[in-house]
């Protein structure tokens, strides 16, 4: 099984609307699939206050969460290392704002893991 979360702008599920970045995402949508990427469980937890928590505090909840891997639409460089570092993969996609459909392009693997040229850097 595998667990990816997805920062979310609602606590909708898959209904909700993804998040542009992830440390300010008010919501993650926490999806679960079995072996043959079916989606299990859809669970949505309050992100921790990123003004409060920063960065780093943002990254220590997700990795709290036990997720193998983060949905974003983009991420600085930072956060991105301390995620592969532990052992989570960043997966990246910009093209679809629905989180239910962009979690049927990853089941179909159409969805690939972010290339470091491409992290933020702001």
């Amino acid at each position: 099984r595998m667990k990816i979360a997805i920062p979310s702008e609602t606590d909708a599920g898959l209904e909700s609307i993804r998040s542009g970045h992830f440390g300010h995402a008010p919501y993650f949508t926490l999806v679960t699939f079995d072996d043959g990427m079916g989606v299990t469980e859809v669970e949505s937890v309050k992100n921790v206050d990123h003004d409060e928590a920063g960065c780093g505090g943002v990254i220590d909840f997700v990795s709290g969460l036990g997720v193998d891997g983060i949905l974003a639409a983009g991420m600085g460089m930072p956060p991105f290392t301390r995620f592969t570092n532990a052992g989570v993969t960043v997966y990246s996609d910009t093209t679809e704002p629905n989180v239910g459909k962009v979690v049927d392009m990853f089941a179909a693997g159409n969805v690939a893991p972010m290339d470091p040229s491409a992290a933020c850097r702001h």
